[in-house]
């Protein structure tokens, strides 16, 4: 088992924005930009996804495909889904969708770690980023097998049974692309 992987959230269904992360941003579609940010920190990544993606972005990616089993459940699900299937001591969760999402981020989280923390989320002035954070595996699967079947569940239920670190950030890290015009901000 290692002690850290990243999974990288990138199964939804994006109704407001279809393709998204085929977008290009910088000159790279949004899904290589965000594999390549969190891939610096060197260590495993992982795409969790309800299927794959064009020939040309499957290519870019040199990471295992988690498909999801049970899509269209939202964030929390794909997640918990994907910590059943990685073995590592702690994984990041972060959302596909962040174009500015960068290994400084990851490894400042992970140096916050301290002993009997079961999360590490950053926060902004926005609020909390619970697609940005990092979890014990074994006790995001503990709580959050009893959210497994809440329809409506996420990831701040998750955030909120575990013994949660808050880090504050900038909250230039933490742009969300949801809207075509989101990308006019990245």
């Amino acid at each position: 088992m290692v002690e850290m992987a990243i999974v990288l959230l990138a199964g939804g269904e994006a109704t407001r924005f279809p393709d998204k992360l085929e977008q290009r941003v910088d000159g790279k579609p949004m899904l290589e930009r965000a594999y390549a940010g969190v891939r610096a920190t060197g260590w495993p990544v992982y795409v969790a996804t309800k299927g794959s993606f064009s020939r040309a972005l499957d290519a870019k990616l040199e990471a295992p495909l988690l498909i999801d089993r049970k899509p269209r459940r939202g964030p929390l699900q794909a997640f918990l889904g994907a910590c059943a299937m990685i073995r590592a001591q702690r994984i990041f969760a972060v959302a596909a969708d962040q174009p500015r999402m960068d290994e400084r981020v990851l490894h400042r989280l992970a140096a916050a770690w301290e002993d009997g923390d079961e999360a590490v989320v950053p926060s902004d002035d926005a609020g909390i980023e619970p697609l940005a954070a990092l979890y014990d595996r074994a006790a995001a699967l503990h709580y959050g097998f009893e959210l497994r079947h809440r329809t409506t569940a996420g990831m701040r239920d998750l955030i909120a049974r575990l013994a949660t670190r808050f880090v504050r950030f900038k909250t230039e890290h933490f742009l969300n692309v949801n809207r075509p015009e989101d990308l006019s901000d990245s």
